[in-house]
């Protein structure tokens, strides 16, 4: 094997599934804890519930006939939103939310379509985020556009659950063929798609069954080919570890119907269960217990949403309820519970007694805990914990933890994990706190009220110094906004301007009554719009660490503020597998393209590494203009945990929002019936404009925390990680020379500069394929790899080859490091010589459609699934 291939065969099997998680099981072929929510923004209707149930009833039957018998669903929530009225048959919700569905029914983002789709952009085989149906899609009769819903939505669960991709392509619809005919791209040359009606027969037929390696179409353009090597859907679906431990159902034509549960989205509940113990006091001249304070207060005061139940319990060796549940309704509220923050650490570290005190607070309030959340932080070792897990998972409470330091125990992250929590680590960052806290919002799905950090920044400044920056407010936000300073010694001097020229000084600021060194400044009503300016003065003489954090919501409940979140590929890393830091920027449901967006990731150590993060359809990025930003990392710096967190922004109005929604379920224009060509109502109507423009804005996001194993401490893995796969060549003819294009790889992975790049060609793609190293080498001698990210152009004669009209070439390419560490083959590019004669009607073989009727025979009356 290639040196760096065997590596990278390693690293790429064990991407394992580090996004959002589901609550989705295979118990005996049947999959349970499927959750179908539907957006808070959507009005009652209850032919949604029932349309929902006719789907799904239809889709287990289909599934279990495309799976071969292997697999259905069994069970199924249905959460609908608490704005519905209530009714006898909605149950309490206990884990399940909005934001960790599997199934989401909301409006589309600007009435951009009703194209069902699957917000997915992991590595191929990796678990997808969630489907998104339109209530329009599921009310509608739609069974001639898309298929029978059922249908609809197995395709679009093959890529949510199995990471599979399309294999049709509405961007390059057909292709030359390795027998020099102009075929659609799709997954079998013969058949059309997986799901179709015999074109051979007069009386309809529907033929059930996944892509296989005997029926997949390997030279078709498509993203399967892509990202999945040219394997088959079910390829790909074998290796699943569904698959693995699912035999065929014997005996059975049909599964079991589906039994379905009607829940309603509960008010939330939060308990703050917090650490005084005695270790609590470490650090000078701010302790741990000042930072925890600090955070806590702004969790209380900023980000919290109004009318939620909260309740607070500290904890050293024993706990002691602070309050029980108070309802957030105005300021008082929030100090009502602030002011009882701790003020003394001692005693020792007992997580049990901490989270009982958490179940109490909140019995104690006529709440259950069953789907209410705790916030539990701690620095400290507990040799116990593990005596409460079963306590803990019975009582269903969602368990969010945040690790202070690096004893903090080890187990926190599977309280987390065990109940759909959230799990943060903050070590030396000053800020890492206040971002933990911050990063723990809503579930509900309603991102009106949800809080946005808007900056979070620590200002190193000297004796008698003067620090100035700005803070952008864009015009989607503004609403309950606030500046919150912090500080280590001494206060120091603040002015505030907005856009306007109106100051705001220090006496306008608040002072906490907590002796916690912060100060803040609510905005009354809505923020102004554009660049706030401000400057910190340092009274002092000694240097100090100030911090600034600003946040703020939706300007109101109709303006869809921008957004971002983010995460790693994975939760756990043993080394030496890399990891992919992923971070979403979008509108609504659309994409915004343009972003700058950086991540850092800071070690237990403190070591910090800052990675621009690109949205470029190249290395760890699987699609281009996605506004998915995407990078390899591999700077590991020891073991331990490691946490993450986010910065897009856009300036000088370099951002667009993507109209275009990738990964959407195909329209089918037509179909074939007693052999007569029917054409489907045309597609509706959408914005002609494929992107819109996006005003200039700032976001800072935090990343749940992840954990690494068995890596060296020095920071340099050159010698490991080979450059990345090209995964964008693309190739044509220019006159007598062959134009090549790409992305450039880097050094390790997509970092750094590649040393040289091996290009082969053929007339035949399974020779790339299947032969890469016997294939015609070009001559590269005259081509410098550049930096990863940029963009190669590079032209060749191919002279050991006779060209003519219709010559057809297959080019791959390789890039390898100066340790000799070889990529993975690229994918493989097409060039056709082609000289169009003069009559008209030639096919176009780039992006257009053919015309009408040849489309329509094309895609021959498909029932898409793959």
């Amino acid at each position: 094997m290639v040196p760096g291939l065997k590596v990278l065969v390693f690293l790429s099997l064990h991407l394992l599934q580090g996004m959002k998680s589901s609550m989705v099981h295979l118990n005996n072929n049947g999959y349970e804890g499927v959750v179908i929510a539907i957006n808070p923004s959507v009005p009652e209707d209850d032919r949604l519930i029932q349309s929902i149930k006719e789907m799904v009833t239809q889709a287990s039957t289909y599934l279990f006939e495309a799976s071969k018998g292997r697999f259905y669903f069994r069970n199924v929530s249905i959460l609908v939103p608490m704005t519905w009225k209530s009714k006898s048959e909605y149950l309490t919700p206990k884990q399940e939310s909005y934001d960790k569905a599997d199934v989401i029914v909301a409006e589309p983002y600007l009435k951009y379509g009703d194209d069902p789709y699957t917000l997915q952009y992991g590595q191929c085989g990796d678990r997808g985020q969630y489907i998104h149906f339109t209530p329009n899609f599921l009310l509608t009769d739609n069974l001639p556009m898309y298929g029978p819903r059922g249908r609809v939505f197995v395709h679009e669960w093959a890529h949510l659950r199995w990471g599979v991709f399309d294999e049709y392509n509405t961007d390059r619809p057909f292709y030359m063929s390795g027998k020099n005919t102009v075929e659609a791209t799709r997954y079998h040359t013969a058949l059309g798609t997986a799901f179709y009606r015999d074109c051979h027969t007069t009386k309809l037929s529907l033929v059930v069954e996944f892509c296989t390696e005997k029926t997949h179409n390997t030279e078709a353009p498509n993203l399967q080919n892509k990202m999945c090597n040219r394997r088959s859907t079910w390829d790909v679906i074998k290796e699943s570890a569904d698959f693995q431990k699912a035999s065929p159902m014997t005996g059975r034509e049909a599964p079991p119907p589906p039994t379905f549960s009607l829940l309603k989205s509960k008010q939330r509940v939060v308990c703050l269960v917090l650490d005084k113990s005695g270790s609590m006091d470490a650090g000078n001249p701010v302790t741990r217990l000042t930072k925890m304070n600090q955070a806590a207060e702004l969790y209380l005061i900023q980000i919290i949403e109004k009318e939620s139940l909260v309740g607070m319990v500290t904890f050293d060796s024993s706990a002691t309820i602070q309050n029980n549940l108070i309802r957030m309704v105005n300021e008082s509220s929030h100090l009502e519970i602030s002011t009882k923050l701790p003020q003394k650490a001692d005693g020792g570290t007992s997580i049990c007694r901490g989270l009982r005190g958490g179940f109490k607070a909140i019995t104690s309030s006529n709440q259950r805990t069953s789907g209410s959340e705790i916030v539990l932080l701690t620095d400290g070792e507990d040799g116990q914990i593990g005596s409460c897990f079963e306590e803990v998972r019975h009582s269903g409470a969602i368990i969010h933890t945040i690790a202070l330091g690096p004893d903090a125990d080890r187990e926190l992250k599977t309280l987390s994990t065990m109940t759909g929590g959230l799990h943060f680590y903050a070590g030396k960052d000053i800020n890492g706190l206040i971002d933990a806290f911050s990063g723990i919002s809503s579930r509900s799905g309603d991102i009106s009220q949800q809080a946005l950090q808007l900056e979070s920044k620590a200002l190193n400044i000297t004796g008698k110094g003067l620090v100035k920056g700005t803070v952008l407010v864009d015009s989607t936000v503004g609403n309950d906004t606030f500046f919150v300073v912090t500080w280590m010694t001494q206060k120091p001097e603040i002015t505030l301007q907005n856009p306007k020229g109106k100051k705001y000084t220090t006496s306008d600021f608040q002072d906490d009554k907590l002796n916690i060194r912060s100060v803040r400044l609510r905005i009354p009503g809505i923020a102004e719009t554009g660049t706030w300016t401000y400057s910190l003065s340092n009274k002092n003489a000694r240097s100090q660490l100030l911090t600034l954090t600003v946040t703020t919501r939706a300007r109101s409940p109709t303006m869809l503020p921008v957004i971002a979140t983010a995460h790693m590929s994975q939760n756990t890393a043993q080394y030496p597998s890399p990891m992919i830091v992923y971070a979403r920027v979008s509108q609504g449901f659309l994409p915004v393209l343009g972003a700058s967006v950086t991540a850092v990731i800071e070690a237990e150590d403190g070591h910090r590494v800052t990675l621009e993060l690109w949205d470029n359809g190249a290395g760890a990025d699987t699609l281009k203009n996605d506004g998915i930003y995407s990078r390899y990392f591999t700077e590991y710096h020891g073991n331990g945990r490691y946490s993450l967190k986010v910065n897009a922004q856009a300036r000088k109005n370099t951002t667009k929002l993507n109209l275009k929604q990738p990964n959407k379920s195909l329209y089918v224009p037509g179909y074939i019936e007693n052999d007569q060509i029917i054409l489907n109502p045309p597609r509706p109507e959408v914005p002609e404009a494929t992107e819109a423009s996006v005003k200039d804005f700032n976001r800072l996001t935090s990343g749940e925390s992840f954990t690494v194993s068995g890596a060296p401490t020095g920071g340099d893995h050159a010698h490991v990680f080979p450059p990345s796969k090209v995964t964008d060549l693309e190739a044509e003819f220019k006159g007598d020379y062959i134009h090549l294009t790409w992305t450039a790889p880097g050094k390790v992975l997509d970092k750094g500069r590649a040393h040289r790049y091996v290009i082969r060609m053929s007339r035949h793609s399974q020779d790339l394929q299947e032969d890469f190293h016997n294939a015609t080498l070009v001559n590269t001698s005259s081509l410098v790899p550049k930096e990863a990210g940029s963009k190669e152009n590079f032209e060749f004669k191919p002279e050991t080859l006779k060209i003519e009209n219709g010559t057809k070439l297959y080019i791959a390419v390789q890039a390898t490091n100066k340790i000799n560490l070889t990529s993975a083959i690229s994918n493989i590019a097409q060039a056709v010589r082609f000289i169009p004669p003069q009559e008209p009607n030639i096919p176009d073989l780039g992006t257009k459609m053919l015309s009408p009727s040849l489309t329509v025979f094309v895609f021959v009356a498909t029932l898409l699934i793959f």
